[in-house]
C-alpha cells in the first residue's frame, strides 16, 4: 500500500465518522516552547488548553511533523525520523476513550478491500498507564485483545503531556509485533524493536502541575471537558504495509536512497557503515525541503541552524560516499517528485527551494576549505607538542565555529596518523546543548496564562470593523491586569481591554498595530498595542489617562486617522516592492518575512547573493511605476483551495483559515493573502525609496524602504545633503560625483605620498638611534619610543636597521610605538648574532616588561613583536628591559 494510499484511507475513515478534515498547518507555529511543530496535536494547542472553543467538536489531520532532538540516530536505528507525517483524530469534549478505541481498532484490522489497512489483529498488542483499568477493559471488550496482550507501563511511558503545566492524561499505545527475526518475545515492555509503535491514544482529563517533564509531577485536578489526541505514525505504518525493514525503504524515501547511488555508484544494503549514510541523506533531504518549503533559511541560530546541520550532514555523507560533485539540487527534485501529490507546494516552489539548497551547499564547501586549513594548523601544533591527539577543544571548535562535522576530523586525523580526543569534544558537546536545553527552559511557560480569557472568548470573537471604518461605537467585554480579570482600571493603570468590536488593526503580518484611543463618559485611555488571542480575540492594552475604565462600558474606540492612513501606505507598498522584487529577479525571489509601519517597510525574501546597484534601481523603479500607474486595490475572499487556483501568495510560518481574505494591486501583478489594511489605489501609497538591501542570513536577503509622506521627508533629506556640498565644492549639483571622486583621487596620492616622507624621516633616525645605544653590561642597548602610528612593517624595518648599524657588538634593539588615543602600543625586540651567543632570546625578553604596557605576545631568539593597551607604562617598559639585560650574566 503507497503512502499516498495510507494517507488518504486514514482520512476517509474519520471523516466518514463526523470528523472535520483539516488540512496540515505549517511546520513554523508562532509558539514559545517549539521550534518545529512536532506532532499532530500542536496546531488544536488552543481548544486543548481552554483558550478557545473548538470550531468543530471532531476534527482528523495529516500534520507534517519535524523532531530534531536525536538528528545523531537517524540512520542507525529503524525507526528514527526527522521529518515525519502524523496522522491524528481528536475530539473536543464529544467521544472519549471507548470511541477512540473503536475507531483506532476499526481502521487498522478491516481488510484493505473494505477500506482499512488489514493489519492482522493476532500481532497487535495494547499498552495501558498503569492503573488504568477502564482502558484494559476496553481493549478486551471491542477489540477481543487478551490480558497478555495489554500491558501496563508508568507515567514516562504511557501518561502524556506538554511536560509544562496544563492538560495531560493516561495514554494507550498500539503496537504491532514484526516477528521473531526483529527481537525477543514479550510485548513492547521487552522489545520495542520487535513490536513497534504505530499510533498512540492520548486521553486528555487532567491538568497536571509544575514539575519534571515526564513523571513526578502532581495531577492537579480533571479538565472540564475530556479529550481526544491521537497519533498515527504514517512512515511507520507504510514501511509495515510495504513489506519493508524500515522507513528508509519505503516508496517516499527510497527513491532519494536510488538516487544516491546513482550519484555514488555504490549499491544499498552492501556495506552497513554505508548504508547509515544512504540513510541520513534519504531521510535529511525530506527535512530540508519540507523545512525550506516552509519559509526556513540556512543560518547559525534556532531554526536556521537546524537546517544547515541537516543540509550539511547530507553533504558530508555523500562525501563519505564517494561523490564530489554538488548534490543537495539533484535530491531535492527527488522529494519534489515524491511528495508533491500531498504537498504540491514543493513544484510551485521548487525554483526557490532548490535555489535555497544549492546556496548553501557552496557555502559549506567553502567551509570545507577554510576549515581544512583550520584542522591542518592544529594537526601542525599537536605534532610539534609532541603529541598525537588532537585536543578535544580545537575539534569543538571546528564543529561550533566553521560548522566542521567530527566525523570529517576524525577522518582527517587518522589520515595524518593522529587520533582525536572524542571524550574531551563530547564533553563541551554537552555543556552547549546544556545551556541550550537551560535556555529553552527558561522560555518555556506553562500554557494557563491565556486561560483567562477562555470566558471572553466563549462570548464570541471580537468584529474588526477597520476595513471599513476608523471609530466604532463598542462595549467592554473584559479588563485583565497581570493575567487576572479586574472590574475596573483607574488613572495611570495600564490594562488590557476586549471590546465586543473593534476598529483597531491588531498586530499580525508583518504589520504593526494601530494607534488609537478608547473614550467613554469621564474616561480616556490610550492605545498602546492591540494583539489578538487565538487569532480570533482582540486584546487592547491601554494606558487610562483619566476617569475610570469599567466591564460593561460602552465606549468609542477610534484610530489614530494619522496612523492609519501611513499604516496603509507602509503595508500596500511592501505588496509592490514584493511584486517588484519578482518582477525583476523572477518568482523565486519569494517573500520570506515583513515588517511594516507607517511610512517605513522592510521585506525579506530568498535569494542566494546581494542586489547591484542597478538592480536596487531597476527595482525601485518598478516600484514608483506601478504606483503612478494607479493600480486599483481590491479585496476578495475565497476558499484556501480558492486561493491556490488564483496563484495567490502566502506568507511563510503564517496560519490561515479555511476562508481567506485575498488583497490585490493590478489583479494578478500582485495577489498575496493578507489580512492588513490597504490603500485603494495604488498612488494613494506615494513615493517609494529603497533604504538599502542587506544579508540577514544564507540565501535570505532583507530590502528596507520609506513611503509615502516619510519617502518624500528623506528625499528632501538627501537632496539638501547634495546641495550643501554642492555649494561647498562650487560646482552644479550634477557635477558632486566627479568632483567628490577627483577630491578622493588627490586625498589618496597626498595620503600615499606622506606615507613615503613619513617613512623616509623614521628610517633615517636609524643612525641616530644607534648612536645614541646604551652600553649594559657590554651589550649595545637601543630602547626608544616611537611617534605613534608607526606600522608593524615600518617597525620591523627600522629595527633591523639599526641593529645592523650596531656592528660586530653584542647588540639588543627594543622599539615602541604608543597611540594614547586609541589606547594601544606596539613593540619590535630583535638581537643581533652576538648578543644571542651570550645566551640571550627576543621572545625571553618579552615577559620583563610586558606587564607594564600590558602586552601579549614573542616569538623567535632573534626577533619578538607584539602589542599591549597601556601606552602611558612604555617609559617602565623600558626601564624594565634596561634592569633585566643589567641582571642577566655575561654569558649563558
Amino acid at each position: 500500500m503507497q503512502t499516498h494510499d495510507i494517507r488518504q484511507r486514514f482520512l476517509s475513515h474519520f471523516e466518514r465518522a463526523g470528523h472535520t478534515v483539516v488540512p496540515s498547518a505549517s511546520l513554523l507555529l508562532d509558539d514559545p516552547n517549539l521550534l518545529f511543530v512536532n506532532a499532530g496535536m500542536v496546531p488544536f494547542k488552543p481548544y486543548f488548553l481552554g483558550e478557545a472553543s473548538a470550531p468543530y467538536p471532531r476534527a482528523t489531520s495529516i500534520q507534517k511533523c519535524v523532531r530534531t532532538g536525536d538528528i545523531d540516530e537517524v540512520g542507525k536505528t529503524s525507526r528514527h525520523n526527522t521529518f515525519f507525517q502524523m496522522a491524528g483524530n481528536f475530539s473536543f469534549g464529544d467521544y472519549f476513550k471507548e470511541t477512540a478505541i473503536e475507531h483506532a481498532w476499526s481502521l487498522l484490522t478491516t481488510s484493505q478491500a473494505d477500506g482499512g489497512y488489514g493489519f492482522d489483529p493476532d500481532r497487535l498488542w495494547a499498552t495501558v498507564y498503569h492503573d488504568d483499568d477502564e482502558s484494559a477493559l476496553l481493549w478486551r471488550k471491542i477489540a477481543g485483545l487478551p490480558e497478555e496482550r495489554i500491558q501496563r507501563r508508568g507515567m514516562a511511558d504511557n501518561y502524556w503531556s506538554m511536560t509544562v503545566p496544563g492538560p495531560c492524561g493516561p495514554c494507550s499505545e498500539i503496537y504491532y509485533d514484526r516477528g521473531p527475526k526483529h527481537g525477543r518475545d514479550g510485548g513492547p515492555i521487552v522489545d520495542e524493536d520487535r513490536f513497534l509503535e504505530i499510533w498512540n491514544l492520548v486521553f486528555m482529563q487532567n491538568i497536571r502541575g509544575e514539575g519534571p517533564a515526564k513523571e513526578g509531577y502532581p495531577i492537579l485536578g480533571e479538565l472540564p471537558a475530556k479529550n481526544i489526541d491521537t497519533g498515527l505514525g504514517v512512515e511507520r505504518v507504510a514501511y509495515l504495509l510495504q513489506g519493508v525493514d524500515n522507513v528508509y525503504e519505503t516508496d517516499l524515501v527510497r527513491p532519494v536512497i536510488a538516487k544516491a547511488e546513482e550519484l555514488s555508484g555504490r549499491r544499498y544494503g552492501a556495506d552497513e557503515t554505508a548504508d547509515v549514510r544512504f540513510r541520513v541523506i534519504a531521510d535529511h533531504a525530506r527535512s530540508g525541503v519540507m523545512l525550506i518549503a516552509d519559509g526556513v533559511t540556512p543560518g547559525n541560530e534556532a531554526r536556521g541552524y537546524v537546517l544547515r546541520r541537516l543540509l550539511r550532514r547530507i553533504v558530508r555523507s555523500a562525501r563519505l560516499l564517494g561523490v564530489k560533485e554538488p548534490v543537495l539540487g539533484e535530491f531535492t527534485s527527488v522529494v519534489r517528485d515524491v511528495m508533491s501529490p500531498a504537498y504540491p507546494e514543493l513544484t510551485t516552489d521548487y525554483e526557490r527551494i532548490e535555489s535555497v539548497m544549492r546556496t548553501e551547499e557552496n557555502a559549506f564547501l567553502t567551509t570545507l576549505t577554510s576549515g581544512s586549513k583550520i584542522f591542518d594548523l592544529a594537526a601542525t601544533a599537536t605534532r610539534d607538542s609532541g603529541a598525537v591527539v588532537v585536543p578535544g577543544d580545537k575539534a569543538f571548535q571546528l564543529h561550533d565555529t566553521y560548522g566542521f562535522p567530527i566525523d570529517l576530523t576524525l577522518e582527517m586525523a587518522a589520515e595524518q596518523g593522529l587520533s582525536v580526543d572524542e571524550e574531551g569534544f563530547r564533553s563541551l558537546m554537552a555543556e552547549q546543548r546544556a545551556r541550550a536545553k537551560s535556555a529553552a527552559a527558561a522560555r518555556r511557560t506553562g500554557h494557563g496564562d491565556k486561560s483567562v480569557y477562555r470566558e471572553l472568548l466563549d462570548q464570541g470573537p471580537t468584529e474588526f470593523v477597520g476595513y471599513e471604518r476608523l471609530e466604532s461605537e463598542s462595549v467592554v467585554r473584559g479588563l485583565v491586569a497581570e493575567g487576572t480579570r479586574v472590574r475596573s482600571a483607574g488613572e495611570g493603570d495600564i490594562v488590557e481591554v476586549v471590546l465586543d468590536r473593534s476598529p483597531l488593526y491588531a498586530e499580525s503580518g508583518g504589520q504593526e498595530s494601530d494607534a488609537g484611543a478608547i473614550l467613554g463618559d469621564s474616561v480616556r485611555a490610550e492605545v498602546l498595542d492591540v494583539q489578538k488571542v487565538s487569532r480570533k480575540l482582540w486584546v487592547h492594552q491601554v494606558r487610562v489617562l483619566e476617569g475610570e475604565l469599567t466591564e460593561g462600558a460602552a465606549v468609542l474606540a477610534k484610530v489614530d486617522p494619522e496612523w492609519r492612513v501611513g499604516a496603509r501606505q507602509g503595508h500596500s507598498g511592501t505588496h509592490v516592492v514584493h511584486a517588484a522584487l519578482r518582477e525583476v529577479l523572477g518568482p523565486s525571489a519569494l517573500q520570506s518575512g515583513s515588517y511594516n509601519k507607517p511610512g517605513y517597510l522592510r521585506l525579506d525574501f530568498a535569494w542566494p547573493g546581494g542586489l547591484s546597484p542597478e538592480t536596487r534601481s531597476e527595482i525601485e523603479e518598478v516600484s514608483n511605476l506601478a504606483v503612478r500607474r494607479d493600480l486599483a486595490v481590491s479585496v476578495l475572499h475565497t476558499s484556501m483551495e480558492g486561493a491556490r487556483e488564483l496563484g495567490a501568495l502566502a506568507l511563510f510560518g503564517e496560519t490561515y483559515d479555511e476562508s481567506v481574505r485575498v488583497v490585490e494591486i493590478g489583479g494578478a501583478w500582485s495577489r498575496e493573502l493578507c489580512g492588513g489594511t490597504h490603500v485603494e489605489h495604488s498612488s494613494q501609497i506615494g513615493p517609494i525609496t529603497l533604504l538599502g538591501e542587506s544579508s540577514i542570513g544564507s540565501g535570505v536577503r532583507r530590502i528596507e524602504a520609506y513611503v509615502g509622506i516619510e519617502a518624500f521627508r528623506y528625499l528632501a533629506t538627501e537632496r539638501a545633503l547634495v546641495q550643501n556640498i554642492a555649494a561647498m565644492l562650487k560646482v552644479p549639483d550634477q557635477e558632486v560625483p566627479a568632483r567628490v571622486e577627483s577630491l578622493v583621487e588627490r586625498l589618496r596620492l597626498a595620503e600615499k605620498e606622506l606615507e613615503r616622507v613619513r617613512a623616509a624621516a623614521l628610517l633615517s633616525s636609524a643612525g641616530g638611534l644607534a648612536d645614541s645605544a646604551a652600553d649594559v653590561d657590554g651589550l649595545a642597548v637601543v630602547a626608544a619610543a616611537l611617534p605613534a602610528g608607526v606600522s608593524g612593517g615600518d617597525l620591523r624595518t627600522l629595527a633591523l636597521d639599526v641593529r645592523g648599524r650596531l656592528g660586530e657588538r653584542p647588540g639588543v634593539v627594543a622599539l615602541f610605538s604608543a597611540d594614547e588615543a586609541a589606547g594601544k602600543v606596539a613593540f619590535l625586540v630583535t638581537l643581533n648574532t652576538a648578543a644571542r651567543e651570550r645566551g640571550l632570546a627576543a621572545g625571553k625578553l618579552v615577559p620583563s616588561f610586558a606587564p607594564a604596557i600590558a602586552a601579549r605576545g614573542g616569538g623567535k631568539p632573534d626577533m619578538a613583536q607584539g602589542g599591549g593597551t597601556n601606552p602611558a607604562g612604555v617609559p617602565e617598559a623600558i626601564a624594565a628591559l634596561h634592569r633585566e639585560l643589567a641582571a642577566a650574566p655575561a654569558s649563558r
